[in-house]
């Protein structure tokens, strides 16, 4: 039995004596790499679990990525953790799983990196698909969520513990419900093993006077309670992007993928095979 709190899958050379970790699964003719939001734990596995399946079922080769600092991929601490950085990492990844064509589908964070990966290499990325991307507000207005000031909080004061990790989770979604055991369990075993100073060294510029030089279809999907990210992102996106669909969902958080499986799924095979209208 692997002791990993997550399935170990490949892991690619990304520069600077760096490795990147990731699930390669699936096969066809299109290929969706998933990039997963911060906080405490985070890794492409906990995130998509509940996707990358559907995804596979429809003919989708999908990279199920973790990003430097997060899950299995190297941590270290004195990292570059910029969107630029990030993106030129994710890029060298792909090159190795000998990718020249791929969507790429991102919540928070990940969702950031996303759309740096798009307007840096237009040429590799034909759609996005974000759910409640960040980097589309300055900082401060980041920092006065209320999910944002408590994972401040629960990172620099209360400790990690698996109960502080599930109090944080009831900000993360919308339906209490779904915070499972299991996440937790993912979630904390790879917290165990992050720098302490993680959140602070992420930088996350704003992107939003950028997103207009998008050249790809973008999907946009946004849950109206989201604790983390405002929802004033989805209407720049709808009004700033060319060729963007932007759906806001009610009753839901910060994981549209995991609190609207059904819906998110369908919708997004539905737009990277061009079916969506």
């Amino acid at each position: 039995m692997s002791d990993k709190p997550i399935p170990e899958g490949r892991y690619a050379d990304v520069g600077d004596g760096l490795k990147m970790h990731y699930l390669d699964v699936g096969t066809g003719d299109r290929v969706v790499a998933f990039l997963h939001g911060s906080g405490p734990g985070a890794s492409g596995y906990s995130n998509f679990k509940g996707n990358y399946p559907y995804f596979n079922e429809h003919g989708i080769r999908t990279l199920v990525c973790d990003t430097i600092g997060f899950g299995l991929s190297d941590k270290p601490e004195d990292g570059d953790y910029s969107l630029s950085a990030l993106a030129k990492r994710t890029k060298a990844l792909l090159d190795q799983a000998g990718v020249t064509k791929v969507t790429l589908c991102g919540n928070s964070q990940g969702g950031a990196i996303c759309i740096r990966m798009a307007l840096d290499y237009p040429d590799l990325v034909e759609n996005l698909v974000l759910m409640a991307p960040g980097g589309l507000e300055e900082r401060e207005v980041y920092m006065g969520m209320s999910g944002i000031r408590a994972m401040a909080k629960t990172v620099y004061k209360l400790g990690i513990t698996p109960e502080s990790m599930k109090e944080l989770f009831k900000l993360q979604l919308y339906r209490q419900d779904l915070i499972t055991d299991q996440t937790i369990a993912e979630r904390y075993g790879i917290a165990l093993t992050q720098p302490k100073d993680i959140m602070q060294k992420l930088r996350v510029d704003n992107q939003e006077n950028e997103i207009a030089n998008i050249q790809c279809p973008i999907l946009c999907l946004w849950g109206v309670n989201d604790d983390w990210t405002p929802m004033s992102g989805a209407v720049k996106i709808a009004q700033r992007c060319k060729n963007a669909r932007v759906i806001l969902i009610s009753e839901c958080g910060h994981w549209v993928m995991v609190e609207y499986a059904k819906l998110f799924n369908e919708t997004a095979v539905k737009f990277i095979r061009g079916d969506l209208g």
